[in-house]
């Protein structure tokens, strides 16, 4: 069992930064791979980038490609989501996740935080 928590959320212009993270209890985690998914009001939640239980693999959408980088420090049983040139379309409740595998559908993801609000003005 893993229990996660967000934090790192807020408001923050068009081209600004803001750095995620996700603490993890459980002596498990380190087994784990991690995710973010975000979901704006009604939309869907939709997948955000994963890493591999070492850290040596990560899978990003296309739309935050190049802008976003996920990392983890399995040490301190912490993920996080760096976010850069942020826009105003990345407006979201962004969540962690953690999954047997990677994989960028919620579905593959056993355990879930609460969420943490990121709005980007423009």
């Amino acid at each position: 069992q893993v229990q996660l928590v967000e934090s790192g959320g807020g408001l923050v212009q068009a081209g600004g930064s803001l750095r995620l993270s996700c603490a993890a209890s459980g002596r498990a985690f380190s087994s784990y791979a991690m995710g973010w998914f975000r979901q704006a009001p009604g939309k869907e939640r939709e997948f955000v980038a994963a890493i591999s239980w070492s850290g040596g693999s990560t899978v990003y959408a296309d739309s935050v490609k190049g802008r976003f980088t996920i990392s983890r420090d399995n040490a301190k049983n912490m993920v996080y989501l760096q976010m850069n040139s942020l826009k105003p379309e990345d407006t979201a409740v962004y969540y962690c996740a953690a999954s047997k595998w990677v994989a960028p559908t919620p579905g593959e993801y056993d355990h879930w935080g609460q969420g943490t609000q990121v709005t980007v003005s423009s």
